[in-house]
């Protein structure tokens, strides 16, 4: 799916540290490369032991519902229209620590369950500079 943001729709920005994670169309994670962790959201610093050499780590983008939450009250006015809407932390299948935090898409908000299977989808969203693939989760 493809959307065109208007100049008020909060978009994430990137930087050099989660780019990889909005621009490529795959779940991806930082592991650090000398003590082997792997963490999210994307850091300047190892979390474990503060080294600043990493690699970014394909997942195969499947996970459990860790945690919830229904937006009722939008966070800002561009997202008037699309409340409510389900947002849920999922914890990934291969790194059962890293929890990743997106919109649950294709289903009802009182249809979302902590437990539940789902499995990442990319919205693709043309802002004017770049064009983005935000990672949503979708029930499986």
């Amino acid at each position: 799916m493809t959307r065109f943001m208007p100049d008020d729709w909060p978009i994430p920005q990137l930087d050099r540290f989660n780019r990889d994670f909005f621009t490529s169309g795959k779940l991806m994670v930082q592991q650090c490369v000398p003590c082997g962790i792997v963490q999210h959201p994307p850091d300047a610093a190892c979390h474990a032991c503060r080294s600043m050499d990493f690699r970014s780590l394909e997942t195969n983008g499947e996970g459990t519902i860790y945690s919830y939450i229904v937006v009722h009250n939008p966070p800002a006015p561009a997202l008037a229209e699309a409340v409510p809407y389900a947002v849920a932390l999922v914890s990934l299948d291969q790194h059962p620590h890293v929890r990743i935090l997106g919109n649950v898409l294709n289903c009802e908000p009182d249809e979302v369950a902590i437990g539940q299977r789902v499995r990442a989808v990319f919205e693709e969203i043309i802002d004017e500079d770049e064009t983005l693939l935000v990672p949503q989760w979708e029930r499986v």
